[in-house]
Parts: C-alpha cells; sequence; structure tokens
C-alpha cells in the first residue's frame, strides 16, 4: 500500500477512534467511498451539499484529482477493505 492510501486509512480510522465507536455518520462514509471511489465531479457535488465555500470547493476538486492520479484502483480497493474492517471489528 502506498503512504498516501494509508493516510487515507489512518485518517479515517482516528476519526471512528476520536467518537468512541464505530457508528460513522453516513454522510462521512459516503464522503469517502465518493472520494475513493467516485468520479470528480460527483465527489465536489457531494461535498458542496455540506459547504459552499468555493475555496472549499476546489481544494476538494484538486484532492480528488490527486488521489485519483496517485492512487491505484487497487491502493483505493485496500483503503476502503481496510476501513470495513474497521466498521467491524469488534474492538470498536
Amino acid at each position: 500500500m502506498k503512504p498516501a492510501s494509508a493516510l487515507v486509512l489512518l485518517g479515517t480510522a482516528l476519526l471512528l477512534i476520536w467518537d468512541a465507536n464505530c457508528n460513522i455518520c453516513p454522510a462521512v462514509q459516503e464522503d469517502v467511498d465518493l472520494f475513493m471511489k467516485g468520479n470528480s465531479e460527483k465527489y465536489v457535488a457531494y461535498v458542496a451539499k455540506y459547504q459552499s465555500n468555493p475555496l472549499v470547493l476546489e481544494n476538494a476538486k484538486t484532492l480528488k484529482k490527486c488521489v485519483d492520479e496517485k492512487l491505484t484502483e487497487e491502493d483505493k480497493d485496500l483503503v476502503l477493505q481496510g476501513l470495513d474492517k474497521v466498521y467491524k471489528s469488534s474492538l470498536c
């Protein structure tokens, strides 16, 4: 797994730990799914549902472009598989 994939996985895992349970907000889970597997337009449109600041939306587009250029489909699948294990963990 590439370092960028590990960072995404770690960041999401920290969100779960911070909440002290694995009941992740469905909006956050959908955001992560779109960030990893959706296209740029769908991801930015989803972010726009919660944030209208043009700078935030441009940053979301830039981050999505970076992920799409740097991570392979296998990397993205590994991130989502890792998160699925976190969601289902009995330690959560």
